[in-house]
């Protein structure tokens, strides 16, 4: 496997990374590779603010690779990652065999400016499932609330072995057809972060596992706070979104981390 850092590439290059990622991401405002833009333009807003990390963050830093060779034929996985994103798409024989698993966290949030734009690349994925936590009933929510505090996501990097076997929560057969949408929806954020059609499938496979998933969440349902905590645990889906105080910008206040991995297809179903 070749890795190469975005600063160790000339504009050429770095244009190639960007047509290749293009090609395999969303090309929507706020999802797939616009993301991305947006998570490493966080990079380089703590490069502008913190003296602590200052030498650490930028948008230069992020790894740009191929695992194994890309082609028709074989094996292989396009992974591009840094500080607060890792997004690896595996694929075999020409066709995607998993889009998991899909790192994103970002700090400063719930937005902020830089390189000419608002950034805000996770705050539809909170604004969704805040939404669909205060669309439950009292009863409803008192089913899902998770016991103890969750200071992190569970099934982070290098933590491929995490996920419970029991399944917490409300089961989601017992949300209504509203309650149900508001779910696909916050669920369709992070995979309508891939390829329109690649995503569907995957959704139509989340959609037929529903009776079969669980909603869990700890804190407040604003999922404004810190310890903040949302998961979505299907037969193959697992989704988490976790809020924890700041660390990077020297500011008072909370930042995300969230992951979308899937128990069938993290790593394309390869093991080792």
């Amino acid at each position: 496997a070749g890795t190469k850092h975005l600063g160790e590439l000339n504009t050429k290059q770095r244009g190639l990374v960007k047509a290749i990622m293009m090609e395999s991401t969303n090309g929507e405002i706020d999802e797939g590779w616009d993301e991305m833009i947006q998570t490493l333009n966080a990079d380089d807003y703590i490069n502008t603010v913190s003296t602590d990390y200052k030498a650490g963050y930028s948008s230069f830093n992020t790894k740009f690779a191929f695992l194994g060779t890309p082609g028709p034929t074989g094996i292989w996985e396009l992974y591009y990652g840094g500080h607060h994103m890792a997004f690896a798409n595996t694929y075999v024989d020409g066709e995607l065999a998993g889009a998991t698993p899909s790192f994103r966290g970002v700090e400063p949030f719930p937005y902020f400016e830089m390189n000419g734009r608002v950034n805000q690349p996770l705050t539809q994925e909170r604004d969704a499932f805040a939404t669909l936590l205060s669309a439950l009933s009292k009863d409803q929510r008192a089913v899902a609330e998770l016991e103890g505090t969750y200071r992190d996501i569970l099934a982070g990097p290098q933590a491929d072995d995490a996920i419970p076997d029991n399944f917490e929560g409300l089961p989601v057969s017992e949300l209504g057809e509203d309650q149900t949408a508001l779910l696909l929806a916050a669920i369709e954020t992070y995979v309508g972060d891939i390829s329109d059609t690649e995503a569907a499938a995957y959704m139509e496979r989340y959609t037929s596992e529903l009776p079969e998933t669980y909603l869990g969440y700890s804190g407040t349902p604003q999922l404004s706070a810190e310890d903040d905590y949302v998961r979505v645990h299907g037969p193959s889906l697992w989704i988490e979104f976790s809020l924890q105080s700041n660390k990077s910008t020297d500011k008072v206040g909370n930042h995300p981390h969230s992951v979308w991995r899937d128990l069938a297809d993290d790593y394309g179903g390869q093991k080792e």
